[in-house]
């Protein structure tokens, strides 16, 4: 099952990366992503250390489950970047302030589907989020979504494909908090997967 979901997941990446111009700075956010996903072979080039942090430079060789010629369009899209190394960080993608409620309670959802027992200790889940890289004030949005329940299919309702693919990483993330992905986990991720491929249409 797990295999099914990442490798769409990975092919649907490729073929957003393939369309910006913002190619190298998405890169460097979902390069981490892969590393854990099937079918993408990653070689660490380089391991450092700066300011109490470990620096990586990885070698990427094309994902089995991706298109040549998205892949070498990746290529040239980064050639031709004229984005500086020092600005990536600053530069990432983030989601639209009309679209922050929506992306918040489709996490609350993957949240809700990830306990299907119906208890979520939120002092526990709280630091799975930070880590995950997500805003203070969005975690407050997803603490409050929790409070009740969502509907997946108003959620994805005229969601931005770069929205969804952010979703859908992070979403992959927190099926994969008790190392087991159920049901419910698995058709969110397809219909993220699914309200990608149509945006691109």
């Amino acid at each position: 099952m797990l295999t099914s979901i990442v490798r769409p997941m990975v092919k649907a990446q490729i073929k957003l990366l393939a369309q910006t111009q913002a190619t190298k700075i998405t890169l460097v956010k979902i390069i981490a992503k892969w590393l854990g996903f099937l079918g993408v072979s990653a070689e660490v080039t380089h391991l450092d250390t700066a300011e109490g942090k470990i620096q990586v430079s990885l070698t990427v060789s094309q994902p089995e489950a991706s298109e040549h010629q998205d892949w070498q369009r990746i290529i040239e899209n980064i050639k031709n970047s004229k984005t500086p190394s020092s600005r990536l960080e600053s530069e990432v993608f983030q989601v639209p302030t009309h679209l922050q409620n929506k992306y918040q309670r489709l996490l609350a959802y993957s949240i809700q589907i990830n306990h299907t027992e119906g208890i979520i200790h939120w002092e526990s889940i709280y630091p799975k989020l930070k880590l995950l890289g997500i805003e203070e004030s969005a975690i407050l949005g997803i603490k409050t979504a929790l409070k009740v329940p969502q509907d997946i299919e108003r959620l994805v309702k005229d969601l931005d494909a770069e929205v969804a693919a952010l979703a859908l990483s992070q979403t992959a993330t927190i099926a994969l908090f008790d190392q087991h992905v159920n049901p419910e986990e698995y058709q969110v991720l397809q219909t993220l997967i699914e309200v990608m491929s149509q945006n691109r249409a």
